[in-house]
């Protein structure tokens, strides 16, 4: 299954608690809570190439599934991490005690952060 597409934020849950505990400061968590992010995603066989565009800020990942990659946090902090595959349609990584779980069903992928006892869940379709 490929990930390769355009997609678009349509629900968030607990933006806001996720992004305080990561240290973002107030103005850019209300800043960011409504705009509706586009995640566009190219893959060639292992290699993937993220672009998640929200409103002017434009976050670039690029990984080899199984080799250390550099990977931008939401908090814009990089951080070293191997990102693996599970099945044809799962990405799992951690990132500084961040469990971060991206599935892919149909047209709709489903982002999971978590950081200790708190999940931060988008859900996009493709457009």
């Amino acid at each position: 299954m490929s990930f390769t597409g355009k997609y678009e934020l349509q629900s968030q849950e607990n933006f806001e608690p996720f992004m305080k505990a990561l240290g973002l400061p107030e103005d850019q968590i209300q800043k960011g809570k409504d705009i509706k992010s586009i995640s566009e995603i190219v893959q060639d066989g292992k290699k993937f190439k993220i672009t998640v565009t929200t409103g002017s800020k434009v976050m670039k990942n690029e990984f080899t599934i199984g080799e250390e990659s550099e990977l931008e946090m939401l908090n814009g902090e990089k951080v070293k991490a191997v990102v693996q595959m599970e099945g044809d349609n799962k990405l799992i990584t951690q990132l500084k005690g961040i469990k971060s779980v991206t599935e892919l069903n149909g047209d709709t992928i489903t982002h999971t952060m978590t950081l200790g006892d708190l999940t931060f869940k988008r859900v996009s379709k493709r457009i």
